[in-house]
């Protein structure tokens, strides 16, 4: 029986052999690995993964998927929404120090889902993600661009990123209506030590308003927090480097 896609998913399965070939090819995925597959979908990328690795986790928000996924040899199946799901049970639950994350995700809550991922970056070897060539843009975006954004910031601080496949649309059914592309995240060795917290609050009051001068935003947040050192408040969000923001809630 022929599966419908459900837009309250958010779901677009990737039907293209050529492209599917080129992501596992990106990810290389070598025999014991321990790996998890996010949105396994009708199994185009958990097929020749499970052929690679032996043994592949998926998690499956879709019951009717997560059914059918149960038939497959080698899975494990998680029926749940990712954004509950405990990354660090499961790597504890395998007897892995780190585990690779891998994943068509859902476009409508893929920013919600980096950020689920970005609290158990300590148990994540590498992330490889095809989301909204857009939303890939942002990520690994430069200063002083105008894809430069609080993503940028809250992810580069913590990851080593870049955009390594361009995905059209036609490789769906049913076709999104933008392109998207294949992101490889992989967790610095030496993260600088910070408040994520704090990171976060400094970053998002900083593009509250991008268009405008920091003095108008985080000029204000810092006199309110008493901040007794130097930032340089007369330029726009988009003109500071992630060290610069990390610098800030290090010492703010």
């Amino acid at each position: 029986m022929k599966h419908i896609a459900r837009k309250r998913f958010g779901q677009h399965f990737l039907t293209d052999g050529g492209i599917i070939a080129a992501i596992v090819e990106a990810i290389g995925p070598k025999p014991g690995q321990p790996m998890v597959e996010i949105g396994p979908g009708l199994a185009a990328l958990t097929q020749p993964l499970v052929e690679r690795l032996g043994a592949l986790t998926v998690i499956e928000l879709d019951r009717d998927l997560a059914q059918r996924l149960r038939a497959h040899a080698g899975l494990s199946v998680i029926e749940s929404d990712v954004l509950i799901v405990d990354f660090a049970h499961i790597a504890s639950a395998q007897s892995a120090t780190k585990l690779r994350v891998v994943g068509n995700l859902p476009y409508n809550i893929s920013t919600p889902i980096l950020f689920h991922l970005l609290g158990f970056v300590d148990v994540i070897e590498d992330q490889h993600f095809m989301l909204q060539k857009e939303v890939v843009d942002r990520m690994v975006a430069r200063p002083a661009t105008s894809d430069y954004s609080r993503l940028s910031v809250m992810l580069q601080w913590r990851y080593a990123m870049e955009n390594v496949l361009l995905v059209p649309p036609e490789s769906f059914e049913p076709p999104p209506r933008v392109n998207s592309a294949v992101v490889r995240m992989r967790p610095l060795q030496a993260p600088p030590e910070l408040d994520v917290k704090r990171l976060s609050e400094i970053v998002q009051v900083a593009f509250s308003q991008r268009r405008k001068l920091l003095r108008h935003t985080l000029g204000k947040w810092l006199q309110e927090k008493s901040f007794a050192g130097h930032f340089d408040v007369q330029r726009r969000a988009e003109e500071v480097p992630v060290a610069e923001y990390v610098a800030l809630a290090q010492s703010a």
